[in-house]
């Protein structure tokens, strides 16, 4: 099953949500309006389009994530590379790397992972 499409302001719910869960939809909303500014509507607004698509549960006003940061990140790692680089995982890798400049820490890192 696809993980759900999280977008950026949901992103950043997500991961307050994630720091904190589970966590009565009250007290979400408190840390929302501390940290992104929202106001309570705006939260539970959110919390609702979330529940629609199936990134989160609310059962007796606590909410709780259905999918990982992990399987969020990487479902928008695999639209990335899809869309910008005709699914070519080199081609993304290439241009991940040349741009940043990498340690070779990161190079022995990335090539621990790659030899999995």
């Amino acid at each position: 099953m696809p993980v759900p499409k999280v977008f950026e302001s949901e992103y950043r719910f997500c991961l307050i949500l994630w720091e904190n869960e589970p966590i009565k939809s009250a007290e979400l909303a408190r840390l929302c309006q501390e940290r992104l500014g929202w106001s309570k509507t705006t939260t539970y607004t959110v919390i609702k389009r979330l529940r629609d698509r199936g990134v989160v549960k609310s059962v007796k006003t606590v909410v709780s994530s259905l999918v990982s940061k992990e399987e969020v990140q990487r479902a928008e790692i695999d639209d990335l590379v899809e869309k910008r680089f005709e699914g070519s995982l080199p081609a993304f890798i290439a241009s991940f790397a040349s741009g940043r400049g990498l340690s070779e820490k990161e190079v022995d890192e990335i090539r621990r992972i790659i030899g999995k």
